[in-house]
């Protein structure tokens, strides 16, 4: 949640917003957007997230294909050993990729995107539709329900989704929708190459005209009611983390039923570096998932996960590789939409019964200690030199 200053003589707060500004441009040298040849970065990561909502199995021949043409635009010309005659899919996903000889990187993310929106294309129309009972819309986010699975996309790829204080708000009001529609599952995960960043930086600066003390008010309010809607969803509800996840979208995680990861993807919460403390009901849900002394390397030690280490401590339901991962999970989760939606329901409902009003108490003191941090000066100081570390990168 927004960080807040106490205390902060005028000079010193335009200091630390110039800070934060600086801090939050991107480095467009670290950015490329790809030739114009070529289909760009996001365009090709937005055809691999489209992948995994083909309805129809498009057969052997398109897979080998798109495996080849993601290998090529990733790593570029097939560059391994030949696999053992008996190794029959390796030498068959070899070949393909082989096949590709020295098409330029460029351009096989443009066969990539063009080949997905061809077997798209081949399906007619996805049926994609809101919630029942509702017509909202969102600026954050993409919420649709298809094959009984409601996809709550977090939708600012540019910013790596980092979360705004109107995307908590649409967070909130997007589970309370799935929470009421005819879905069986519901999922969340990220548009783009990260899952979700944390918190937007813009975020820092936005200071009401009752002062900091209000704003620590209104922001322990907001995180309160945001973590309350996890822990009251009535139906089964997984993670797709498709890339990096930082802050509170790593500590909501043991709020989850399922949390499947790529291989890329890693866990960060550097809530002591930032002078802040756990929120998501963390305190109590890694302890119990990884035990004190891993829990304790996340949570105060700022430890950073790869999706291997997090699946290992319990974090993490499964790792799939990432040329793979969204043909893998969407697989499994339709599998999981065909069964029984009252009966996930009710079972949930008897897993969760047992420590819901343990969740609600530990989140009302987590909220309690972090509006605590947010007006103390070590969590200022600590604010301040992170950005100002930041803008002289």
């Amino acid at each position: 949640m927004a960080v807040v200053l106490r205390n902060i003589s005028p000079w010193r707060f335009v200091r630390f917003a110039r800070a934060v500004q600086v801090a939050h441009i991107p480095n467009l040298k670290l950015h490329t957007t790809g030739s114009m040849m070529g289909a760009t970065v996001e365009q090709f990561n937005h055809a691999k997230s489209q992948m995994g909502t083909l309805k129809e199995d498009p057969g052997n021949e398109a897979k080998l294909k798109i495996y080849a043409l993601f290998k090529q635009a990733t790593q570029g010309p097939c560059n391994t050993p030949k696999p053992g005659m008996l190794d029959f899919v390796g030498k068959a996903k070899w070949d393909a990729w082989k096949s590709l000889g020295s098409v330029a990187q460029e351009d096989a993310r443009q066969q990539y995107v063009d080949l997905i929106d061809t077997l798209l294309a081949a399906e007619g129309p996805a049926v994609a539709t809101q919630p029942t009972g509702s017509a909202a819309t969102f600026n954050t986010l993409l919420v649709s329900t298809e094959d009984n699975i409601t996809t709550i996309r977090l939708n600012r790829p540019q910013k790596k989704n980092a979360i705004t204080v109107e995307m908590y708000n649409e967070i909130i009001k997007a589970l309370e929708q799935a929470g009421k529609d005819d879905s069986v599952i519901t999922v969340i995960t990220g548009s783009g190459d990260f899952y979700c960043s944390g918190n937007d930086l813009t975020n820092f600066t936005q200071i009401p005209e009752g002062g900091i003390e209000q704003m620590a008010k209104n922001s322990g309010e907001l995180l309160r009611e945001f973590v309350k809607a996890f822990i009251d969803f009535p139906k089964p509800l997984i993670a797709v983390i498709n890339g990096p996840a930082v802050g509170v979208s790593v500590t909501l995680l043991g709020l989850f039923e399922i949390v499947y990861a790529t291989e890329r993807a890693t866990f960060h919460t550097p809530f002591s570096q930032l002078g802040q403390s756990p929120e998501g009901c963390s305190s109590y849900t890694f302890p119990k998932m990884m035990g004190n002394a891993k829990a304790s390397e996340m949570l105060l030690f700022n430890k950073k996960l790869t999706a291997t280490q997090a699946c290992a401590q319990g974090l993490v339901t499964e790792v799939f590789p990432d040329s793979s991962f969204q043909t893998e999970v969407a697989t499994r989760l339709k599998a999981y939409a065909k069964l029984p939606r009252n009966s996930l329901a009710l079972s949930k409902q008897l897993i969760r019964g047992t420590e819901k009003e343990r969740l609600h108490t530990v989140n009302d003191q987590e909220v309690e200690r972090l509006v605590e941090r947010w007006l103390s000066d070590e969590c200022m100081q600590a604010i301040m030199s992170f950005f100002q570390a930041k803008a002289k990168l």
